[in-house]
């Protein structure tokens, strides 16, 4: 059995000069557009390309492939995302159920907000989700989140946080999913807020009554 191979989603090169920074963000900025108006199965470099008013050559200059595209507006966000993350739990003059309740309010109000270049990169996920860059952002998520987990699950084993831990971020990311796939009014959204931050709470104080 053969290894697939990953996607090259890297940068060819980075931009140097205040022109090829001003190139390299009209066609991030072109790339978000064609995505949330085209979606991910008719996003292609071309449309970007004529989106942005740049030949494909000058696409291709910075991006490799389309995946790499997409994987730089990706990147942007879970860098946004982990800022928020690290923000709210590793404020350590915060209760640890308090910090999460914050969390789960700050993600919901976020994928709201963004919901629609958010919905459409998630679509997109499969093209540059197996790249090594994309695995080592997500790595980022799984330590912050395990540091986080020890200070709430103190007496637990490893295996035990890292459970909970996996098991509270993912219901967040796919109910956060699912909610914005609609639209819904300021006081749905903290009513949802409240409830799964109560059930996320309450899961973690069943480890303190065993």
């Amino acid at each position: 059995m053969t290894d697939r191979r990953r996607p090259q989603i890297s940068l060819r090169k980075q931009p140097q000069q205040a022109r090829s920074t001003e190139l390299v963000a009209a066609i991030l900025e072109a790339a978000v557009q064609v995505l949330v108006q085209e979606g991910a199965q008719r996003f292609t470099t071309a449309r970007v390309a004529e989106k942005a008013g740049v030949s494909v050559g000058s696409v291709y200059q910075y991006f490799p492939n389309k995946a790499a595209i997409l994987f730089r507006l990706q990147a942007d966000e879970w860098k946004q995302t982990t800022e928020m993350l690290c923000r709210i739990l590793e404020d350590a003059g915060t209760p640890p159920l308090e910090r999460l309740r914050s969390l789960v309010h700050a993600f919901i109000k976020t994928e709201f907000e963004e919901a629609q270049i958010r919905l459409a990169l998630n679509d997109a996920a499969p093209l540059y989700r197996d790249g090594a860059e994309a695995q080592e952002m997500e790595s980022m998520w799984d330590k912050i989140v395990a540091n986080f987990m020890r200070e709430a699950l103190p007496e637990e084993a490893d295996a035990e946080r890292a459970l909970a831990g996996d098991l509270i971020i993912t219901t967040l990311a796919t109910v956060g999913e699912h909610l914005s796939r609609n639209e819904r009014p300021a006081e749905a959204i903290q009513t949802y807020g409240d409830a799964m931050a109560d059930m996320f709470c309450a899961y973690l104080k069943t480890f303190q009554k065993r």
